[in-house]
């Protein structure tokens, strides 16, 4: 973290036995502070999905671009989801 890096104190919901664990955690010293590890798991989870977008980027430009509408539907009936809001998909080409 970046010495003078702005934060904003924010207020989270975890399951109990999330909160649990993560106390465990810093109770054996692995991590200095529930915040502390809150910003780690953050960090950590904005870096996969970094990655993910990277990879989905790689794969759609070996194979032909950016999914076209119907191929999008089918996506989202397999993996059981709803559309991305328009402003969310990639350029149609």
């Amino acid at each position: 973290m970046a010495l003078g890096m702005a934060t904003t104190k924010l207020t989270i919901t975890l399951d109990d036995r999330q909160l649990d664990a993560v106390r465990r955690v810093v109770a054996s010293g692995k991590a200095a502070s529930v915040s502390g590890f809150v910003k780690h798991a953050v960090e950590v989870a904005l870096s996969d999905v970094a990655g993910w977008q990277a990879m989905l980027e790689e794969a759609l430009d070996q194979t032909g671009g950016a999914l076209t509408r119907k191929e999008a539907a089918w996506a989202d009936r397999v993996l059981g989801v709803g559309p991305l809001p328009r402003a969310g998909r990639r350029k149609q080409g």
